[in-house]
């Protein structure tokens, strides 16, 4: 994989499709928290950049920078806003003044929403307790004084999530957790994938090659979801084919949403290594079992019985366990199984 530049983009312009065999890390574009980026757009005048996103994922992908509050037209610096519960319904208001900027914020978001859609995002990072941006248990204040509730999402991230249910999300914070990070950047790859195969209209075969390569990457994340999805794609050419199509993609996001455990990471490994079975010879099949062992019980990253397996898998042949993704779901130059 080639690493390049990173770059921002604030203009519609869509990418052509691919198909989901063979994604290009620089097709990945994502919506991003301004701040996070380093731009001094928040109420104080300043910035949260985030060296995760600017030095890690940088390099792999294209940002869509955004920040509501600006766009809106509220300025640098500006009055603080939060949210504020009213009865029934959750309101953004501004800290001194109280004005009410929901309905504007709502209106500014469904518009930025639509262009954000045509701009063909693989995902999106939002900044954590942002009234307008956090994904969730942001603060909702009461309206007579008391403490405030970790219960809210904020007005932007909302609008965003309903209309994009399928696009990976995360909070800054959250990636700093290696199991979380590796599991979003999983996801933004294996969105991207799920988004070439649907364009294509697929026919059954196509999505059951689809299915196969993706197994045991949703057998590491979701046992019971990935043989929920087994069932539906047997069902292709029984249902119609708009209909099947959309409710595997939300099953399977749904799916690659539930962090993989390190215990089902050793079940897929050792699933894995069944298929070796009568190639591998004894010894070298001792080193894996053994590297399998010491990864489950925490001594081991999973890159080392992983990289271990890819080499065998390649020099046998295995041809069950070369096409799947989960052998290499994202550039192995991010090195995001090194720490998990």
């Amino acid at each position: 994989m080639r690493r390049r530049p990173s770059r921002t983009a604030s203009v519609a312009a869509t990418a052509a499709p691919r198909p989901w065999e063979a994604v290009d890390p620089a097709a990945l574009r994502l919506g991003v928290s301004s701040c996070l980026l380093g731009q001094s757009v928040r109420y104080d005048g300043g910035h949260k950049r985030d060296s995760l996103l600017t030095d890690l994922l940088g390099p792999y992908v294209e940002w869509v920078p955004v920040c509501p509050e600006v766009e809106l037209g509220l300025g640098i610096p500006r009055e603080p806003i939060r949210l504020v519960r009213r009865g029934d319904e959750v309101r953004l208001v501004a800290e001194r003044s109280g004005t009410d900027h929901t309905a504007a914020m709502r209106r500014l978001a469904r518009r930025r929403v639509a262009e954000l859609r045509s701009l063909d995002l693989s995902g999106y990072v939002f900044k954590k307790n942002s009234p307008s941006c956090g994904v969730e248990r942001v603060r909702v204040h009461p309206e007579k004084p008391g403490p405030p509730r970790r219960e809210g999402r904020g007005l932007f991230a909302a609008v965003l999530m309903e209309a994009l249910p399928l696009l990976p999300v995360e909070e800054e914070e959250r990636l700093r957790d290696p199991g979380l990070r590796e599991s979003f950047v999983e996801r933004l790859f294996a969105y991207r994938r799920l988004q070439g195969l649907l364009r294509s209209r697929p026919s059954g075969a196509r999505l059951a090659a689809f299915h196969t390569a993706h197994k045991l990457q949703l057998l590491a994340h979701a046992p019971a979801a990935s043989r929920e999805l087994g069932r539906l794609v047997a069902e292709a050419g029984r249902r119609p084919p708009a209909a099947l199509l959309r409710r595997y993609a939300a099953a399977f996001m749904r799916a690659l949403a539930r962090p993989a455990s390190r215990r089902r990471h050793v079940n897929v490994l050792e699933h894995a290594l069944g298929h070796l079975r009568g190639r591998l010879d004894p010894d070298s099949r001792a080193e894996l079992r053994e590297l399998i062992h010491r990864y489950g019980e925490g001594e081991l990253p999973l890159v080392v019985p992983l990289t271990l397996l890819g080499h065998h898998v390649r020099h046998l042949g295995v041809e069950t366990l070369a096409g799947q993704v989960y052998l290499e779901p994202h550039p192995r130059e991010l090195a995001l199984r090194n720490r998990v």
